[in-house]
């Protein structure tokens, strides 16, 4: 039976598919209950590898802001692919020194207490237990490749910030003092949707800044969009060796 893998990236990530070697690639679109999802679908002998951008919009030359992501469309699509692993692909900025940009993590918690609610389950409470949101078995899998692979931080705690803006130095030292290793824009709403969809998840975070107020040497030092996606974008082929090491 084919392997069947959904991937879901955002910044610096949308040409991650040139980065595997599959014999087929088709542009396909799902429908959801909350709009069209467009997918590309990787294809070789036994594994099917499907890629979502998050940000996407009807408009090419676009990119949806953090939060008017369509959180519920997107992981809907990729539930509805019946997916024996879906992998979540972060940029962040880090609050480790031993996690500089440009290196590649794996999560081991989210820290999200900001997030507006969502749910697939609007009409009827459900609460669903996120005492382990991310799947330790795949995680081993890439934690036993890292001799392939080169260093990469384990058990990163990603902050969920609500954004488009980047954070304030006192807001990365709040959350910092609760535990947060990194922080993003991103990945707290998208795990939840996916442990109430029972999918086995994992989270890849990409350092690719230092978090406001953490630049060694220079905590004055501005974040700059387009150097968080360049920098993002240099390390997809480390993402995607990550990504193939759960690939049978």
């Amino acid at each position: 039976m084919k392997q069947r893998l959904c991937v879901i990236s955002g910044t610096g990530m949308e040409s991650l598919a040139e980065e595997f070697s599959f014999q087929e690639l088709f542009p396909i679109r799902s429908d959801t209950p909350w709009g069209q999802v467009p997918l590309i679908h990787l294809s070789s002998g036994d594994v099917d590898l499907f890629l979502i951008d998050r940000h996407h919009t009807k408009f090419e030359d676009k990119r949806n802001p953090p939060h008017n992501i369509n959180h519920r469309a997107n992981i809907y699509a990729a539930a509805s692919l019946n997916p024996s692993l879906i992998i979540s692909v972060n940029s962040v900025g880090s609050m480790l020194e031993e996690f500089p940009p440009g290196s590649v993590g794996i999560v081991g918690d989210v820290l999200d207490l900001f997030s507006p609610p969502i749910t697939f389950h609007e009409e009827d409470a459900v609460h669903v237990d996120r005492t382990r949101c991310f799947s330790e078995a795949y995680i081993q899998k890439i934690v036993a490749s890292k001799q392939n692979l080169g260093h990469i931080t384990s058990g990163i705690i990603v902050a969920q910030t609500s954004g488009p803006q980047f954070e304030s130095p006192s807001e990365i030292l709040a959350l910092k003092a609760m535990g947060a290793h990194a922080v993003g824009m991103t990945l707290g709403p998208e795990s939840r949707l996916i442990r109430e969809k029972n999918i086995p998840h994992v989270a890849l975070c990409c350092s690719s800044n230092w978090a406001a107020g953490l630049t060694p040497g220079d905590p004055s030092t501005p974040i700059k969009h387009d150097q968080v996606s360049n920098q993002a974008d240099a390390i997809k082929s480390k993402v995607a060796s990550c990504i193939a090491s759960l690939i049978r």
